[in-house]
C-alpha cells in the first residue's frame, strides 16, 4: 500500500493540499486577504464568526494517507483566517462522489475525470492531447482563476474550486515497436472504467479497450493482461511500470493528457468572492507542483524513452483533436473550455496546422 499512498499523493494533491504537504505554511497575500475580507462580508460574517465546513478527500489509506494527513496541516493554517474545516477521509474515490451528490459533504477533491460529471467545463481540461505540457497548463491555470470566468466554473448545484496539475500521462508499452498509431492497432489498451470517452478513443484507432480502475491497471500491466498503458510519469517508480515495460518495452515520448486533482463544491456553500479566493490560491502554487513533478520525470533512465517523429507527432494531433471534435458533439467535452485551450497552442505554437482553422 505504501506504493499507491506515494502515487496518489501526486495526483491528487489539491493546489492548497500541495501547501500543506509539502510543509509550506499557507499565507494569503494582501491582495487574497481583502477577497477573503469581501467574501465574508457577501456571506454575512463579522470578523471574529468563524466559517465552517466538510470537506471530503479522496486517500487510498484513509485516515492515515498522506492526503488526509496534508489537509489536517492545511486545517491548522486556515484557523489563522477563521476558517474551519472539518475532513472526512474515503478510500474508494466513487463513494466519495456518492457523498458530495447527497450533500454530506459541502466539497470533495477528486480526479479530473470524475469532476467532469459536476461541472463539464473545468472537467475538459483532462480532455486527450489538449494541453501538450505544462507551460500550456501554467497559462490555462492563471486563466481560470480570471474573474470573467467565474460563471463557467459554477454548474447549477456544483461549482469547481480548484484544479492542480497531477502530470501528464504517457503510453507505458511493453514493445519499444509501439510507436505509431498504425502498431497500436489491434493491441490491448487500458482504460478507466467509469470514463467512456477513453474506450471511444482507442476503439477509434482500432485497438481493444480492456476497462481497470486506478488501482488496478498497473498490475494488468505488469503482468501482461495489457499491452499498454497510459499513465503519469510519477507512476513509473512508484508503481514499479518497469517490470511490464522490460525487457523489450518503453514509453512513447509524446504526452496524451495532463492529468488534473479538482476541489468541487456545492455552489450554495461556496458564494461566489469565497471560490474566487481558493481559484487565486490554486493557481498561484502551479510552479512548486510544477518543480515536484519535472523532478520526478527526470529520474527515469533515457533509455526507456522511445522518439516518435514530426510526422508521427502530426499523426497523433490529429487523431487526438477528431477524438476532442467528436467527443464535443456528444456532449461530453465542453465547446468553451475547448477553444480556450486551442488558443492557448496556438499561442505557444502559431504554426500548429489546426490554427489556421475554425472547427475546435
Amino acid at each position: 500500500m505504501g506504493n499507491y499512498r506515494t502515487l496518489f499523493t501526486s495526483l491528487l494533491g489539491s493546489a492548497l493540499l500541495s501547501l500543506a504537504c509539502t510543509s509550506q505554511a499557507l499565507t494569503l497575500t494582501p491582495k487574497q486577504e481583502k477577497h477573503l475580507a469581501e467574501a465574508r462580508e457577501e456571506m454575512g460574517l463579522g470578523p471574529d464568526d468563524m466559517l465552517k465546513r466538510h470537506i471530503c478527500l479522496w486517500d487510498l489509506s484513509g485516515r492515515s494517507g498522506p492526503i488526509f494527513n496534508g489537509a489536517t496541516n492545511l486545517r491548522l493554517d486556515l484557523l489563522r483566517y477563521k476558517i474551519d474545516i472539518s475532513l472526512e477521509a474515503f478510500t474508494n474515490e466513487g463513494a466519495m462522489v456518492a457523498s458530495l451528490k447527497n450533500g454530506q459533504c459541502d466539497a470533495a477533491l477528486m480526479s479530473g475525470f470524475r469532476a467532469r460529471q459536476f461541472v463539464r467545463f473545468s472537467g475538459t481540461i483532462d480532455a486527450i492531447g489538449a494541453l501538450p505540457s505544462l507551460k500550456h497548463m501554467d497559462m490555462l491555470m492563471r486563466s481560470i482563476a480570471l474573474p470573467q470566468l467565474s460563471e463557467n466554473m459554477v454548474s447549477n448545484k456544483y461549482q469547481t474550486l480548484a484544479v492542480t496539475p497531477a502530470g501528464a500521462a504517457y503510453l507505458f508499452v511493453n514493445d519499444k515497436r509501439l510507436n505509431s498509431l498504425e502498431r497500436v492497432a489491434g493491441k490491448k489498451i487500458a482504460v478507466l472504467d467509469f470514463d467512456p470517452g477513453q474506450s471511444k478513443m482507442v476503439a477509434q484507432i482500432g485497438a481493444t479497450p480492456v476497462a481497470t480502475t486506478l488501482a488496478t491497471a498497473p498490475n494488468q500491466f505488469n503482468n501482461g493482461s495489457v499491452d499498454v498503458l497510459p499513465a503519469p510519469l510519477v507512476a513509473y517508480q512508484v508503481l514499479e511500470l518497469y517490470k511490464g515495460m522490460e525487457p523489450d518495452g518503453g514509453i512513447v515520448d509524446y504526452p496524451i493528457v495532463q492529468l488534473t486533482a479538482q476541489l468541487i463544491g456545492q455552489t450554495d456553500r461556496f458564494p461566489p468572492a469565497f471560490a474566487a479566493v481558493i481559484r487565486e490560491v490554486a493557481a498561484d502554487s502551479f510552479s512548486s507542483i510544477q518543480n515536484a513533478l519535472e523532478k520526478e520525470a527526470g529520474q527515469i533512465p533515457a533509455t526507456w524513452w522511445i522518439d516518435v517523429d514530426h510526422h508521427e507527432k502530426q499523426e497523433y494531433d490529429s487523431m487526438m483533436r477528431a477524438a476532442r471534435l467528436k467527443l464535443r458533439e456528444t456532449g461530453y467535452y465542453d465547446a468553451t473550455m475547448l477553444k480556450i485551450m486551442k488558443r492557448i497552442r496556438c499561442n505557444v505554437d502559431p504554426q500548429r496546422p489546426e490554427c489556421s482553422q475554425d472547427t475546435e
